[in-house]
């Protein structure tokens, strides 16, 4: 019988194909889990299927579902069960409220800073050679935009809270988990370097999402969440700043929605660029600080 020990030396190769199997089959079947759940919810049951129309809310509890079986579930049956990896390994150190309290601040100036890469990438163009597939990205950008824009109308209270379950949460986990949690741990252990692991993962991240004109912000984005794994040592800092990020303009978007505040959360201009100068100094700072701080506090959790 295999040790533990020696399960862990199964070639890279072998543990990432078994585990983006995982995620294939668990999307699929998360999918048709969603499907069916939304129909029970909408009151449409199985004819949900065969109508092929679907509400705001049924989109949202098939993304939902999709991604906790594809990205997290069957991923995890794959790298624990079959290849005897322990998750545990993700959350080596103790998570103090301090460092958490951080992350707040380091993704708003961060988000600050990041909004100027946001209008350049939105704004980029392609060779002439490549000028067809810059109008096909475009058509599927403005698609998405459409539906993204559809999606995060938030009519009630009872769909601002799922869609902040779905978007904040579901998405801040089971993105997290594998992108971080199992595709970075791999590729630091075939590359074995933490630069070159954290960096090939954040790009796998951001084609994941298939957003070719925001495409270089997502990198930097989970660039930035495997930095704060790394130094943390614990998969949690990363979810939770995964879903500050996201969980926070989807409270934005529902508060200026309801008038309650007036940001228009849907201008596509960058911040003033005194604002990022500012703000990433700050986000500078904060990271160093992090960086440090775990430096000289990380310990095992018991």
């Amino acid at each position: 019988m295999e040790t533990i020990e020696e399960t862990k030396e199964r070639p890279v190769w072998e543990v990432l194909s078994l585990s983006i199997i995982g995620m294939l089959i668990g999307m699929l079947i998360g999918t048709f889990a969603g499907l069916l759940v939304a129909g029970i919810v909408s009151g449409n049951g199985l004819a949900i299927i065969e109508n092929q129309k679907f509400s705001k809310t049924d989109l949202l509890i098939i993304q939902g579902f999709t991604s906790t079986f594809g990205l997290l579930i069957f991923p995890f049956i794959a790298y624990s069960k079959i290849c005897k990896i322990n998750p545990r390994t993700f959350f080596k150190t103790r998570v103090t409220s301090l460092s958490i309290l951080s992350l707040l601040f380091i993704v708003a100036s961060f988000s600050i800073g990041l909004s100027v890469i946001i209008k350049w990438n939105q704004n980029i163009h392609f060779p002439d050679f490549l000028k067809s597939f810059e109008e096909w990205a475009r058509l599927k950008e403005d698609e998405l935009e459409i539906l993204m824009k559809d999606l995060t109308q938030f009519d009630s209270f009872g769909y601002f809270a799922l869609g902040l379950l779905v978007i904040g949460v579901v998405a801040g986990v089971t993105e997290e988990y594998l992108f971080r949690g199992i595709l970075q741990t791999q590729i630091l252990r075939w590359t074995k370097n933490h630069h070159a692991a954290i960096w090939i993962s954040a790009i796998l991240f951001s084609a994941f999402h298939v957003q070719f004109f925001g495409f270089v912000p997502r990198v930097l984005l989970g660039a930035l969440f495997g930095y704060l794994y790394v130094w943390s040592g614990n998969l949690i800092v990363p979810i939770v700043a995964h879903f500050i990020n996201n969980g926070s303009q989807v409270i934005l978007l529902y508060l200026s929605q309801k008038g309650i505040i007036t940001i228009d959360m849907e201008s596509p201009e960058a911040a003033p660029w005194p604002a990022v100068v500012i703000a990433t100094g700050i986000f500078l700072a904060l990271l160093y600080y992090f960086k440090k701080y775990h430096q000289s506090h990380n310990q095992p959790s018991a």
